[in-house]
């Protein structure tokens, strides 16, 4: 069976705060490792209202204390706001708190707008200088070689299995010849999809962790008991994203009834529906045909979904849906 694991980005509702959307977020951990999921990866965001995980290693911290045996893990760290040597130090302590369980994605885009991208990248390299900044990351999660100078501590011996993230060709060829795990980001840049698992396949090379590629994709995924439930609360991410969009973003707003989201403009609406296209959105029928279109579609080793839900219930239930399309598979 293919594994399934979850994206989650702390979302702050309207109304609360980011202690209760870090709760929130510990509690759907607990439920998932009920459920049979493999990981529960959370994603570093700035200067977003209605994200709560800017802080990815100290809320992963916060997740992986109420949890046992569930993976936990960056979706990812953006690592051209970071010295490589401190998201050793933060990913090795994690490793040494909850040994076996830790995964450390990396990205390459700021994952901000570009004020808050000069705020953190006053000292950091460029993003053309991503590729060795991982080699110089991955070498600080290693055992120390002799003569070495700088270590990472904790962290060295610790070999946290590193992943590459992505939503370009770019990232796709890099894990390649890394011979790392790769996981494309089709939740919110669906255009490369294909291509990308694609060139990562074929450029593969084997390396001294991985002899054979592993891809993971992660899609949006909003269950219910109906699909006119399900498409009710899947208003709540669309009204986020064109908030976003436009430059404006806000906090997890509830959702919308039909009539409200009717009142879209054709060209919203048009929009809307190619930046999703990969979202599942409906009850557990509609569920169960597209996850397994998906995965036939891609042929991905594991899927990943993210779910901005405004009502915590619901999110909950969304994700036990989806536990049962595996259960059955």
């Amino acid at each position: 069976m293919v594994p399934f694991s979850i994206l989650d980005l702390a979302p702050i509702t309207r109304g609360s705060d980011a202690g209760e959307a870090l709760r929130r977020s510990r509690d759907l951990a607990q439920h998932a490792e009920r459920w049979g999921y493999e990981r529960f990866w959370m994603a570093e965001h700035h200067n977003i209202p209605g994200v709560a995980s800017a802080a990815t290693a100290v809320a992963l911290g916060f997740v992986a204390e109420g949890t046992t045996r569930i993976r936990i893990g960056a979706g990812g760290i953006m690592l051209p706001n970071h010295a490589p040597l401190v998201i050793a130090e933060q990913f090795g302590t994690l490793a040494a708190l909850y040994p076996g369980r830790v995964d450390l994605g990396l990205g390459r885009a700021p994952g901000t707008d570009r004020a808050t991208m000069r705020a953190l990248r006053q000292h950091h390299p460029a993003n053309d200088a991503f590729p060795e900044s991982v080699v110089e990351l991955m070498s600080y999660l290693e055992p120390d070689a002799e003569g070495q100078v700088v270590h990472a501590v904790p962290g060295a011996g610790s070999r946290v299995p590193v992943w590459l993230l992505g939503s370009s060709l770019y990232s796709a060829q890099l894990a390649a010849a890394l011979g790392l795990p790769f996981a494309f980001a089709a939740h919110f840049a669906p255009d490369l999809l294909h291509d990308a698992l694609g060139i990562y396949r074929e450029q593969f090379r084997p390396s001294l962790r991985y002899d054979k590629p592993y891809a993971m994709a992660c899609i949006h995924v909003c269950g219910a008991d109906s699909d006119a439930e399900a498409q009710r609360l899947f208003t709540s991410i669309e009204q986020a994203f064109l908030a976003l969009r436009t430059g404006r973003p806000v906090q997890l707003p509830p959702p919308l009834d039909a009539a409200e989201r009717a009142a879209f403009e054709p060209a919203v609406s048009e929009a809307l529906g190619q930046f999703f296209r990969y979202a599942v959105v409906g009850g557990p029928a509609t569920v169960r045909q597209g996850v397994t279109d998906f995965l036939r579609a891609t042929n991905v080793d594991e899927l990943m979904a993210t779910a901005m839900i405004f009502e915590h219930a619901a999110r909950l239930r969304s994700f036990e849906i989806l536990a049962t399309v595996r259960e059955g598979s």
